[in-house]
């Protein structure tokens, strides 16, 4: 039986591009960010007019106001898009950018007027923390790396710039001293938070993987596939590819368990999960979804694909399989219905009441086949 893949390092899981059901869940974060977004720049539209009743000239007053219109008309942009977000799989980089490049355009303006206020403004430095902290909603840590790495190279940028420039001695009576020391320590602490956050969506991924993945193969189960068709179904109507469903169940499971015992049964699962997956292509998937029920969707033809599956189910007979050291090998066989998108059904209910439909004909007319066709 084939070895189980590896398990993939943290810096690997966090660099790879999230599958299906971790961009759903990514999407659902990116639209709670957008709302956030939205709520948070509301209250910005006031602070002109605070600052406008103290010491602010009349020209600040009015930048400062146009600048949070301007801030609140593209809050509401982000939300438009973020609810229609499969057409717009490049909008968490786009909204991670604004968000890291607003903050540095606000202490740029700070700091023309007020060197220091631009360099030790705590309260919009933080902005660049929270950048970093929300892409941890969207489970991508590539997203989270480049966020992260831009905050640091911006504000790493603009300091520099104006420890150059500004005369010196850096000194303010309402933000203290800005110094090279106290840049460096807000850049590691950029780098800290970038840091925590890719542990919390390593975290979280591990999580939304083991709710979707089968203990004992490590295959996708149930929850996965429901979650995942719908796209699947996109893909293959955009590429115009085939796509057949297969429903497979192991023939006399109990029996084998009854015999052997169960631990038995679960070498058996493992034996024919590992040739069922030999026989997927690129961008095929297989699932657990019973006991010793398995789901394969594969892009093929149906008639391509019950030539396919027909070879695993011979093989799978010329292979022994062993229930117990020592003992006398067994004969594993499998029965299977098949369905076509779209012709049996276009939604995944539809596709598995077919698939279902001809498994149980197959079992009907003596197990150890595949059905593609209703009698």
């Amino acid at each position: 039986m084939r070895a189980p893949p590896a398990e993939p390092g943290i810096v690997s899981r966090l660099l790879a591009r999230p599958d299906e059901v971790m961009l759903e869940h990514g999407a659902g974060g990116e639209l709670l960010v957008a709302k956030l977004r939205v709520a948070l720049s509301a209250p910005i539209l006031v602070l002109p007019l605070i600052a406008g009743m103290g010491s602010a000239t009349t020209a600040q007053t009015l930048g400062g106001l146009a600048a949070a219109v301007f801030v609140n008309i593209m809050a509401q942009v982000w939300l438009a898009l973020a609810r229609n977000h499969r057409r717009h799989r490049w909008l968490p980089y786009a909204t991670g950018t604004w968000d890291v490049t607003a903050t540095s355009v606000v202490l740029l303006i700070l700091a023309v007027d007020d060197p220091v206020a631009g360099l030790n403004s705590v309260i919009v430095w933080c902005f660049y923390a929270l950048s970093i902290f929300v892409t941890a909603l969207r489970n991508d840590g590539r997203l989270t790396l480049y966020v992260g790495a831009l905050a640091i190279v911006q504000n790493a940028l603009l300091a520099s710039a104006v420890l150059a420039w500004a005369p010196q001695p850096l000194i303010s009576i309402s933000h203290g001293q800005a110094t090279l020391a106290g840049q460096l320590e807000r850049l590691v602490l950029l780098l800290i938070a970038t840091g925590l956050t890719c542990a919390i969506v390593h975290r979280m991924q591990r999580l939304v993987e083991l709710s979707g993945r089968d203990g004992l193969t490590g295959l996708p189960n149930r929850a996965w596939l429901l979650q995942t068709l719908p796209r699947m179904f996109e893909a293959s109507r955009a590429d115009g590819h085939s796509l057949t469903l297969a429903l497979l169940d192991l023939d006399r499971f109990k029996r084998l368990n009854d015999d052997f015992g169960h631990r038995a049964g679960d070498r058996a699962i493992r034996h024919i999960t590992a040739l069922l997956a030999e026989h997927l292509e690129q961008g095929e998937h297989l699932a657990r979804i019973g006991g010793q029920e398995f789901v394969l969707v594969l892009r093929s033809p149906i008639g391509s694909a019950w030539e396919r599956l027909d070879q695993a189910r011979r093989l799978l007979m010329e292979s022994p399989f062993h229930p117990e050291r020592g003992n006398e090998s067994a004969t594993l066989t499998f029965s299977g219905g098949l369905a076509a998108f779209p012709q049996d059904g276009m939604d995944a209910s539809s596709l598995l009441g077919a698939a279902d439909r001809r498994l149980q004909m197959a079992k009907r007319e003596g197990r150890n086949r595949i059905a593609a066709l209703d009698l």
